[in-house]
């Protein structure tokens, strides 16, 4: 691929139409009606060839007084910037550190700032995983610590890793590690 100060007008003008990810970082584009400058993969809508002008890197554009775009994050000084891996991280980041709470797809959604679906969405797209399931996997691994580590009995572990009943607990614990929160700990327990 050339320089960018090698790419024709033409040649950006498409990358910005088929929101061609590979001439991320190789330029950017500003909107000038709106005051907006995006990188050529934005999935925002497309402007009017007459309105959009170009730089060489994000910090001329705002130097020219021009507003990053908050779907593309331009002012980000990454080459690519993928706003579904961001999605997955903020939820990630969520739920490790609010696995013993009650999390439901609509209120996770919301915390993120999309819709249910599109999180599921994009979750299972990148993870392999729904969101649910994530947290499922979280919360086993922290009771596993829990068995190994303390003399937590195995009711205080379920209420504290947040399930609500021990039967819950205990099916969602067997299909993930083979064996019942009580065979694992004698199995595992480390001997003094």
């Amino acid at each position: 691929m050339k320089s960018n100060n090698l790419f024709s007008f033409e040649v950006k003008w498409k990358a910005i139409v088929t929101c061609d990810k590979r001439y991320d970082g190789k330029f950017f584009y500003a909107v000038k009606t709106t005051g907006i400058f995006c990188r050529p993969s934005c999935k925002s809508k497309t402007p009017n060839y007459e309105n959009i002008c170009f730089f060489k890197n994000a910090m001329e554009a705002l130097q020219q007084g021009f507003r990053p775009c908050k779907r593309c994050r331009p002012e980000l000084f990454i080459d690519i910037y993928d706003p579904q891996q961001e999605v997955v991280e903020k939820t990630k980041f969520y739920l490790e550190k609010n696995y013993e709470k009650k999390v439901t797809l609509n209120n996770l959604a919301v915390k993120i700032g999309v819709s249910p679906y599109h999180l599921s969405r994009i979750f299972k797209e990148n993870l392999g995983s729904t969101p649910h399931k994530y947290l499922e996997n979280i919360r086993i691994h922290k009771a596993k610590s829990l068995l190994l580590n303390t003399d937590h009995n195995i009711m205080e572990i379920c209420f504290q890793i947040g399930y609500k009943n021990l039967s819950s607990f205990y099916k969602h614990f067997k299909k993930i590690c083979g064996c019942s929160p009580h065979q694992f700990r004698i199995n595992n327990k480390k001997v003094n």
